[in-house]
């Protein structure tokens, strides 16, 4: 296919522009590193060693350790430009992997891709960057940035199936000027064709999965090796008030759970809360989740700049409360906090995870939305309450 010439918004000579790249080592950071290199910019790759349990070398789906860490530094050799890789392991337990592990206990489910992009890649990284004199940092995030050099707006990618603006709300205006994102408007079929015509050996390379540091999806280990009081034995409870059975740590459930309850009740059961103060796991039927309306904590907010936050009283939204789940319509009260109460209840909505805010009305070509911003979901309230 053609290769697309990436404009990045500089009115001086792209020779002339520092760009740094982050490298995770995987196929979308590696063509983003091409099509800079290509399009005449000075391209300095960066690629941050995060953990390695001892056998992250051999591991085929991770990210930013062993074996992605040389395909990194493989690509930018054929490609022509320095690479330096960092350890920033230290930091990235105790931002990342520690907060995991204490929201875990805490009873709510973490979401650290969110972390991990607020803390390590977006202030480490990016002061990094700024340090080596560079014009901007560029990331192989799908997701959309408009504007020029300042108060840029972020956008839903092309590739609605690829957007990750879920897991950037919490990216700050200056960050997201400095910012630049060359696949907002390539799909990832064509990114691997790109990663062919470049005759990168990362063209096949299977995508990471979501919790990169976990060694095969078994996240209780992590939780237990870092908090060993996270096992904590404790009743299954009906939201009715009987017991039905017993768990061996309320970090073994999400809100939303239905399979490996270990109870048998006849009619099917869900986890509704989780209690961490006295280790109980609460469920109940489906209905039991619907939930009309939760609160914020660290909210971002990158929408119309504000004199104070009652101007957005009443504002209409869409929410989105998981990765997985599409936007729906709400509406903002920020009188009592930041609240956002759904049009029609919304169900799986577990305190830990982000609601990220959209703007109903700014889809824009074939970009989608506009972020707003969004928060960590502190609370819910059912619409049922018992």
């Amino acid at each position: 296919m053609t290769i697309p010439d990436i404009d990045l918004g500089f009115t001086k000579p792209r020779a002339q522009t520092r760009v740094v790249v982050a490298m995770s080592g995987g196929v979308d950071s590696s063509v983003c590193a091409a099509l800079v290199h290509a399009a005449g910019y000075e391209v300095i790759g960066i690629t941050l060693q995060l953990y390695d349990h001892g056998a992250a070398i051999a591991k085929k789906n991770a990210c930013c350790a062993g074996q992605d860490i040389y395909d990194a530094k493989n690509i930018a050799d054929v490609l022509g430009f320095p690479h330096y890789t960092l350890d920033y392991e230290s930091r990235f337990r105790q931002s990342v992997m520690e907060d995991f592990a204490d929201t875990y206990v805490q009873g709510a489910t973490p979401i650290p891709c969110v972390r991990c992009n607020q803390s390590v890649k977006f202030t480490d990284l990016l002061e990094l960057a700024r340090g080596l004199g560079a014009d901007c940092m560029v990331t192989g995030h799908y997701v959309a940035r408009v504007g020029f050099e300042a108060d840029a707006k972020m956008h839903i990618a092309k590739d609605k199936n690829r957007d990750q603006s879920y897991f950037l709300f919490a990216t700050t205006q200056k960050q997201l000027d400095f910012l630049r994102f060359p696949l907002a408007e390539i799909g990832k079929d064509d990114v691997r064709k790109i990663a062919l015509d470049f005759g990168l050996n990362v063209a096949d390379k299977p995508d990471s999965q979501d919790i990169c540091f976990v060694p095969d999806g078994k996240y209780q280990d992590i939780v237990v090796r870092l908090r060993p009081q996270a096992g904590k034995a404790g009743e299954i409870v009906h939201i009715d008030g009987r017991i039905l059975g017993k768990h061996q740590g309320i970090i073994n459930y999400t809100v939303g759970q239905r399979r490996g309850l270990g109870i048998a009740v006849g009619d099917p059961l869900f986890v509704v809360a989780l209690d961490a103060e006295d280790a109980r796991v609460i469920v109940g039927p489906k209905e039991a989740l619907k939930v009309k309306s939760l609160t914020l904590k660290e909210v971002n907010w990158l929408g119309e700049k504000l004199a104070n936050e009652d101007e957005l009283e009443g504002r209409k939204v869409l929410a989105r409360v998981r990765s997985t789940r599409p936007p729906i319509p709400a509406t903002l009260s920020t009188n009592l906090g930041w609240r956002i109460i759904f049009d029609e209840a919304e169900e799986g909505v577990a305190p830990g995870q982000a609601c990220v805010l959209y703007d109903p009305e700014s889809a824009m070509g074939d970009l989608g939305e506009r972020v707003l911003g969004g928060g960590f979901i502190a609370s819910t309230q059912k619409l049922f309450e018992t």
